[in-house]
């Protein structure tokens, strides 16, 4: 027999974005339930396809525990071209991406998915950020603040990277961490209200 009314949610991720701008659309999950997994890329897997795929191991991973809920997986994920750029965990690769963004375009591209019944509802978001070309001092001051720590592609647009940012073509929350007009069209057409 299934559960009457719509399902819970329950959110895939240990990330402090998603849960805020979920919350900016007023959507609140009943439970957040980090997905423990290994996100290295696949040899030779382009952009694209490891965020959808990132997505949805997230979320199959924690429907397991909440079989009768909709559970919300994503991964972001920056590109330059064919090459993912790492989250950053040290200045030498925060540096490294910086260099590289410097004064071109690069593609974010978000994966969403939503496990419920045991079927998995995906959405990809793509996003095209153009970065000013950016001088020694500027990069230098950006690491110093610590806010790539962490980050796809080593920034934060939401921060200080907001500066370094000359044009961006798509959604902005994806590029935050949730696109979050695909998500709520995604979750509404699931019946998931919140």
């Amino acid at each position: 027999m299934a559960a009457s009314g719509p399902p819970i949610l329950v959110l895939a991720s240990q990330s402090p974005r998603r849960l805020a701008l979920l919350a900016q659309v007023a959507i609140v999950p009943a439970e957040v339930c980090p997905a423990d997994l290994d996100e290295s890329p696949l040899r030779r897997e382009l952009p694209r396809p490891h965020a959808l795929r990132l997505a949805e191991a997230k979320a199959r991973a924690v429907a397991q525990r909440f079989p009768d809920a909709a559970v919300l997986g994503a991964d972001t994920v920056v590109a330059c071209g064919r090459r993912i750029l790492p989250k950053t965990e040290d200045e030498a690769a925060a540096r490294a991406c910086l260099d590289l963004l410097s004064g071109r375009s690069h593609i974010v591209h978000g994966g969403i998915c939503v496990m419920l019944g045991g079927r998995a509802y995906a959405r990809h978001v793509e996003t095209r950020v153009t970065f000013k070309r950016l001088s020694r001092a500027e990069i230098e001051a950006y690491i110093a603040s610590g806010e790539w720590r962490g980050k796809a592609g080593g920034y934060a647009i939401q921060g200080r990277a907001a500066a370094l940012v000359s044009r961006i073509n798509g959604s902005y929350s994806n590029v935050v961490g949730l696109g979050l007009h695909e998500t709520v069209s995604l979750l509404h057409g699931l019946g998931v209200t919140s």
